[in-house]
């Protein structure tokens, strides 16, 4: 493997520091920290399981550097005070430990502080502008406060280097404070420190100017830039690279990002965005400068990185949510274990949406332990133990696969003659493909299960439990459209030839429209969740005359911050319908009938419309597999979507938690 990717596995030293391969974990906020932003176990065990999986560079999260003005989370850790060395300094001992480099985000929110930590004080920026969109006005910054704040970034950086640290990184980018100077989104001051570029990069080079004099000419600093701000009247690239003629002197690496605020969409790399797809700009600064950039942007295989690195596009590769994902990636990709990637799908609902909406530590959809991996695969049963599992989506191959693995006899079956249920349903559509990572990935680790048998084209029966003779029995079953009674609904719904199709209607014909001119027809679908924006995006960006129909008053309340935001871009570039506080009440071959806001009956005609109300629990099985399990003694789970359609992220944790049902039995050694 060290051939076929010579240039990501090779070593690279930067100002003294060398890394063992090319492969960066970037700075992503974790929540972890103590609720008195100290290092926590937790926090340790997090960064110390990705040292571990052989990453090269490991850049903790952003530490705040002047509280509470600067901090920007609910448990944020902290470097503005000599009591937090201590943790930082058991932190980096550890991940050295696994040869990892280790480095840390120096930052301060500015006017995206958290404002729950601010005691009423109103924000500071460059300007008096939010730094999104119905933000906390903040007040301009003062030249003498602006000196004070350079200072502080000096002193935190003279803490990471007591600490251990390898290096520090200077946030500038991501609508934080030095980015508010930087960007003419965020900055209209008047005097040396607004309008040319050369002023607004004057108190970001303060900064840099005054961390460079507390750590030294020896010592590895970088920047984290948005090269592009993508949004009009923000900077461009162009613009990045003149700002970045005043920056890059005293700064000996450069972390090429991207976005504000109000384009997290973009920021964190929505699903359907190709690997390495920002690049070119990471490029363009590393052609400027000539000095080593890294650079993100959805990297999830090993050979669209290796492609990178080699042709000149970047020295390094951050992958962030692709760490959180698979710890073990450099390892694996290095050990030949390329098909047991657990590849991250950029579903974006654990390690942002958990902290940056819900102020919750950070998750994983398709990682269900970010802390110990496969630490549990070290208990065996103590016995045999049959598990029979019935249906073979996420949620349940996640189950039978950790079942398997701590030395269960299991079952599977799933009536459909392939495995991934829903989740691979739709990443049929095509700006969902990479849900089709996760499924790829735990049916390559079943097939490394001999003691899994899984029979497709199956469904579960008494007679085929009965050759299980299992001690658990776990229900899997899915979900399936939610199709409520509404007149002309079941007469119309995915008939042959029809106009009116459900969400399996849409995904099942998904090829046929794909292949078909939708430009100018009219779709209307029914519904602003998650299913029903997938409809609305996929048809919008055919050139469709699209409309979409919500009960409530806003479309996609429930979905994360990420996507929410995507959503609303999406549908404003595509001049997309939204009738809200409307309802659906009749369903008619080609058209819908609709009760308006304001009580007023409107008929709404269409070349295609989608009923896609979201997804309800398919128990069809269930009756029959709580009658066995009570007749026979034996213990029966209802996971996932068959419990309550939700998301997949709650499938994989309830099918990883067979093993605190196996505890509960007294099943390990």
């Amino acid at each position: 493997m060290k051939n076929k990717y010579a240039n990501l596995l090779s070593p690279i030293t930067i100002n003294g520091m060398t890394l063992r391969n090319r492969t960066v974990m970037p700075p992503i906020g974790s929540n972890l920290a103590t609720v008195s932003a100290e290092v926590s176990e937790e926090m340790i065990k997090y960064y110390e399981l990705r040292a571990k999986g052989g990453t090269g560079l490991i850049i903790v999260e952003n530490a705040c550097v002047d509280f509470p003005m600067g901090t920007n989370g609910t448990k944020q850790c902290r470097i503005d005070d000599n009591q937090y060395v201590p943790g930082l300094y058991t932190l980096v001992e550890r991940l050295h430990a696994y040869g990892a480099k280790v480095s840390i985000q120096l930052n301060h929110a500015g006017a995206s502080a958290y404002a729950a930590r601010l005691n009423g004080e109103q924000p500071i920026s460059a300007s008096n502008i939010p730094s999104k969109k119905g933000g906390t006005i903040p007040r301009p910054l003062t030249v003498d406060e602006m000196k004070a704040i350079a200072k502080k970034y000096g002193e935190s950086a003279a803490r990471a280097q007591l600490a251990g640290f390898d290096s520090v990184e200077i946030h500038g980018g991501h609508s934080y404070l030095l980015s508010q100077f930087l960007s003419p989104l965020f900055n209209d001051r008047k005097d040396e420190f607004g309008g040319s570029a050369e002023n607004r990069a004057r108190f970001p080079k303060m900064v840099i100017d005054e961390v460079r004099a507390a750590v030294g000419p020896r010592f590895p600093i970088a920047i984290r830039i948005s090269a592009d701000d993508m949004i009009q009247g923000g900077n461009t690239l162009e613009d990045s690279l003149e700002l970045m003629e005043y920056l890059q002197e005293k700064v000996d690496f450069i972390n090429v990002s991207i976005a504000q605020n109000d384009t997290l969409y973009l920021q964190h790399d929505k699903m359907s965005l190709p690997e390495g797809w920002r690049s070119y700009m990471a490029k363009a600064i590393r052609d400027k400068f000539d000095k080593p950039v890294i650079t993100s942007g959805n990297f999830r295989t090993p050979e669209v990185c290796e492609e990178v690195i080699a042709k000149g596009d970047a020295d390094l590769v951050a992958m962030g949510r692709g760490l959180i994902a698979e710890p073990y990636w450099a390892n694996k990709v290095a050990n030949g274990e390329e098909h047991l990637l657990r590849r991250c799908i950029s579903c974006n609902i654990g390690c942002a949406d958990h902290r940056l909406a819900k102020s919750q530590p950070i998750r994983c959809t398709v990682n269900p332990d970010l802390l110990f991996e496969d630490a549990y695969k070290d208990k065996q049963v103590k016995k045999s133990i049959n598990v029979a599992v019935i249906g073979g989506g996420t949620a349940g191959l996640e189950a039978a696969c950790t079942a398997a693995e701590v030395g269960c006899n299991v079952t599977l079956f799933e009536e459909k003659d392939r495995l991934g249920g829903l989740s691979w349903m739709i990443g049929t559509i095509p700006a969902k493909k990479k849900i089709h990572y996760f499924v790829e990935y735990l049916e390559n680790r079943a097939k490394e299960l001999s003691n899994l048998n899984i029979k497709l084209n199956t469904r579960a029966t008494k007679e085929l439990l009965d050759e299980v003779k299992p001690d658990i029995i776990i229900n899997a079953t899915g979900s399936k459209p939610l199709l409520p009674p509404i007149s002309g609904l079941k007469e119309n719904v995915d008939k042959e030839g029809g106009k009116v199709k459900s969400t399996f209607g849409f995904i099942e014909n998904i090829d046929a429209f794909d292949k078909e001119d939708c430009k100018g027809k009219k779709i209307v679908v029914v519904g602003g969740g998650a299913v029903g924006l997938d409809v609305v995006e996929f048809f919008a960006e055919k050139g469709a005359d699209v409309s979409d129909i919500e009960m409530l008053p806003v479309i996609g309340k429930d979905l994360d911050t990420n996507t929410k935001l995507d959503a609303y871009h999406m549908m404003k570039e595509n001049n997309v319908k939204q009738l809200t506080e409307t309802a659906l009440q009749t369903v008619n071959e080609s058209s819908f009938t609709v009760k308006n806001s304001d009580g007023s009956i409107e008929e709404i005609n269409f070349d295609y419309g989608f009923v896609c109300l979201g997804m309800r629990a398919e128990i069809s099985d269930l009756p029959m597999a709580e009658a066995y399990a009570e007749e026979k003694d034996v213990k029966l789970l209802n996971i996932g979507d068959s419990f309550r359609a939700r998301r997949i992220i709650n499938g994989t944790e309830e099918g990883r938690n067979i093993l605190k049902t196996l505890e509960v039995m007294g099943a390990f050694r």
